[in-house]
């Protein structure tokens, strides 16, 4: 099972990210729950997602502590990383991140996920940045598996681009241990 929490803000496709990871992880035979919380802007408010992948039953869609913790803003970091579990992962988009040290008992992860997303020509591809971070931090699916059922993802609502596996995969592959 893994708990999974993506946060950042309004905009940045957080509560995207967690409908694209739920879906590819049914398709691959899990059992999914997934929540949201957000406040009332649209743009540039709080917004988070809670996942919950499992090969058995959930038993609660909010879990006590997380085992990955994807920040795409360093507020988000502050206020949720409380809650990762020690041996737990943090994926943090370090574009928007200053200068600081990590505690010990977790694994932080980063990604330089705005210029990627701008280097594969979709700035608003940031959450398909953050998703490559993820999985190669965490290991959670096949890296090849994903990226197939992101794309089958993308063609099903007519929205398929070759810049969406571009942006996951320089996620996946510029991924540093912090």
């Amino acid at each position: 099972m893994a708990d999974i929490m993506f946060a950042g803000i309004g905009g940045q496709g957080v509560l995207t990210a967690g409908k694209i990871l739920i879906e590819i992880a049914a398709e691959n035979g899990k059992n999914v729950c997934w929540t949201s919380e957000y406040s009332a802007e649209m743009r540039g408010g709080i917004s988070l997602c809670r996942v919950v992948i499992s090969d058995e039953e959930i038993g609660s869609p909010y879990p006590d502590v997380l085992d990955v913790l994807c920040c795409m803003t360093e507020d988000a970091y502050d206020q949720y990383s409380c809650q990762v579990r020690p041996g737990g992962t943090v994926i943090i988009n370090r574009s928007l991140f200053s200068e600081r040290d990590f505690p010990e008992e977790v694994q932080v992860y980063g990604v330089d996920a705005m210029e990627i997303a701008a280097e594969a020509g979709s700035p608003r591809g940031l959450n398909l940045v953050m998703l490559g971070a993820m999985i190669r931090a965490t290991e959670m699916i096949d890296k090849d598996q994903f990226a197939d059922t992101l794309n089958e993802y993308f063609e099903k609502k007519g929205k398929g681009d070759p810049k969406n596996l571009r942006c996951f995969a320089l996620g996946y592959e510029k991924t540093v241990k912090m």
